[in-house]
């Protein structure tokens, strides 16, 4: 399995049968060069894991790449005159060129309670060979390889970053949703991350190089 992180929650996935595209959005960089896609997959609507104005040139250069989305992005696509080849509800499973996809979760983590978020879909690959939560710390019942493990956001702790990546217990976590963080940030929460959840082996991935996990 190759893995290259174009920054913050974009990620492609290369299996042996399968390339996926996760969460191209504004805070990610060069994703648009991306060709041959089996699918792209969108976890939720906001801005930093959808770009509505790259998106349909992304759609267009990969005609043959289903277009997977949570509930509450179809307005979203629409807007930008895009139809989803499907809806990802909790509970579904869907195959892309041999890739099984599991779609867990359901709703993004809580920035206050006064605000009402929108649905989040968390997808497990292949049965646990990789882990991408989105926006949420949902804990699949799969045995995950590879986590995408979220660093910074307005509704994570360090704490929870913690408990999340001991709960879900991958072989090898893979740090995303970074890009708020400054380089000393970064720095910090690897240090606590690494510290205290030490099972999992904490890779980082450079910016648009392709790595095998």
């Amino acid at each position: 399995m190759e893995i290259v992180h174009f920054g913050h929650s974009c990620v492609l996935l290369s299996t042996d049968s399968a390339r996926l595209l996760f969460d191209p959005g504004v805070l990610s960089s060069d994703f648009e060069s991306v060709r041959e896609l089996d699918a792209i997959l969108i976890t939720h609507q906001h801005f930093d894991h959808l770009d509505v104005q790259r998106l349909p040139a992304l759609v267009a250069a990969n005609p043959n790449a289903a277009l997977v989305v949570d509930e509450d992005t179809v307005p979203e696509l629409e807007k930008a005159g895009l139809t989803p080849t499907a809806v990802a509800r909790p509970g579904d499973t869907l195959t892309f060129a041999g890739a099984a996809i599991s779609v867990v979760g359901g709703r993004h983590a809580t920035i206050h309670p006064d605000f009402a978020m929108p649905t989040n879909a968390g997808y497990v690959v292949d049965h646990g060979a990789f882990y991408h939560p989105g926006d949420a710390l949902f804990v699949p019942e799969q045995r995950i390889d590879v986590l995408g493990l979220p660093m910074s956001a307005p509704w994570l702790k360090t704490s929870e970053a913690i408990e999340f990546a001991r709960a879900v217990g991958p072989r090898v976590a893979v740090p995303i949703h970074e890009a708020l963080l400054t380089e000393v940030g970064f720095q910090v929460q690897q240090n606590w991350v690494t510290r205290m959840a030490p099972d999992a082996e904490f890779r980082v991935l450079p910016r648009g190089e392709s790595v095998t996990l």
